[in-house]
C-alpha cells in the first residue's frame, strides 16, 4: 500500500493523490507492481527498493549518486505481546522521502497522525532524524514494558513454579536479544550518518542526531542490564525448581526406605512355615505388626537425627 503526504507551513499534513516535491511517500508491505512504479517515479535502484521486505537484512547506509538510503531495524510486537525488529527503510531523493516496512508501524503512524511536533515533509533530513529518534525512543518504551512484565511473571513464579511462566520469560529474553543486535546495528548507521557529509545537515538538525545517538545508547545500555536481570532470574527460578525437585524425590526415597521395613516383615509372614515367630501365638499378627512399625519409626528417627529427614 502506498500513501503520499505533504505537509504545507503551518504543519497541516495532508493526503495527496500524486507525488509532488517535497512530498512523504510511505509504502507498506508493497506488491511488485507498486515496487515497480515507485522505481518508476524515484528512480532509486529495485533491489534497494527491496532490502527493508528482507527480515534478515541488516541495518545499513547507502549514499548514492541520487539517493540516499538509511536502512534500520525498528521495534514491534503482536496481540500475543511479542517483540522482535523489522527493517525500515528510509529514502532521501532530490524531491521526496520514501518510506518502505513490513508492517504499518505505530512510528509512522505517530507521523502520519501528526503526533510529531515540528514536523514537515519538506524538511527531508530532519524528517529523517526525527523517524531515527521516534525510533529510539519507542525502544525505549517496548524495553520498559518488557521489564515490568518480567517483574510480574516473577511475582507469579514466587507464587508456583509453572512452565508456562519460564516459557513466557524465555519469550522475553529472546525479544531483548533481537534488540540488543538491531539497536547496535542502528549505531553503526548513526555514526555514520554522524560523519558523512553527503546528507545535509544544519546546526538543529546535527543537535537533532546527536539527541537520536544518545537516546539509541541509552536504549542499548538498558537492553543489557534487563537482558542480565533476566538471565539471573530464570538461572535462580530453574534452580529453586530443581531444588524443589530434588527435596521431593528426597521425601519419597526416604518414605520407600521406611515403608519398606513392614513389606519384608508381611513378606516372610507370607510363606508356609511352621517355625515361624509369633506364628500360633495368640497376639502374634499384632506383635509382628508393633516390631515392623518399631524398626520403621527408629529408622525413621535415625534420619532425623542425621538431618537427612
Amino acid at each position: 500500500m502506498i500513501t503520499i503526504y505533504r505537509s504545507d507551513e503551518d504543519q497541516q499534513l495532508t493526503e495527496i493523490m500524486k507525488p509532488e516535491e517535497g512530498c512523504w511517500i510511505s509504502v507498506v508491505k508493497p506488491s511488485s507492481d507498486e515496487l515497480e512504479m515507485l522505481q518508476e517515479i524515484t528512480e532509486i535502484d529495485a533491489d534497494d527498493l527491496k532490502a527493508p521486505l528482507d527480515l534478515e537484512e541488516r541495518s545499513r547506509l547507502m549514499l548514492e549518486n541520487e539517493y540516499t538510503m538509511v536502512l534500520v531495524d525498528i521495534p514491534t510486537h503482536d496481540e500475543e505481546d511479542h517483540y522482535e525488529t523489522i527493517p525500515l527503510g528510509i529514502y532521501l531523493t532530490k524531491d521526496f522521502i520514501i518510506t518502505i516496512c513490513l508492517q504499518d508501524s505505530s512510528i509512522l503512524r505517530s507521523f502520519a497522525k501528526q503526533r510529531v511536533k515540528e514536523f514537515y515533509t519538506f524538511k527531508r533530513t530532519r524528517f529523517l532524524f526525527q523517524l531515527l529518534y521516534r525510533n529510539a525512543t519507542t525502544y525505549l518504551r517496548y524495553l520498559r514494558i518488557i521489564d515490568r512484565k518480567s517483574d510480574k511473571i516473577e511475582e507469579q513464579l514466587q507464587k508456583s513454579q509453572k512452565n508456562s511462566e519460564l516459557l513466557e520469560l524465555m519469550g522475553l529474553e529472546k525479544s531483548l536479544v533481537y534488540f540488543t543486535t538491531s539497536l547496535r546495528s542502528n549505531e553503526v548507521v548513526l555514526e555514520k550518518l554522524l560523519r558523512t557529509d553527503k546528507v545535509k545537515k544544519y546546526p538543529d538538525d546535527e543537535d537533532l542526531l546527536e539527541d537520536v545517538i544518545v537516546e539509541n545508547k541509552q536504549a542499548i545500555e538498558m537492553a543489557n542490564i534487563y537482558t542480565g536481570i533476566l538471565n539471573g532470574v530464570m538461572g535462580t527460578f530453574a534452580s529453586v525448581i530443581s531444588n524443589n525437585q530434588n527435596g521431593v524425590m528426597k521425601v519419597l526415597a526416604i518414605m520407600t526406605i521406611v515403608l519398606s521395613i513392614p513389606t519384608i516383615i508381611s513378606g516372610f509372614y507370607g510363606m508356609n512355615f511352621d517355625n515361624i515367630p509369633f506364628a500360633h501365638e495368640p497376639m502374634g499378627f499384632i506383635i509382628t505388626i508393633a516390631v515392623a512399625f518399631v524398626i520403621s519409626g527408629g529408622i525413621a528417627f535415625i534420619l532425623y537425627k542425621k538431618n537427612i529427614l
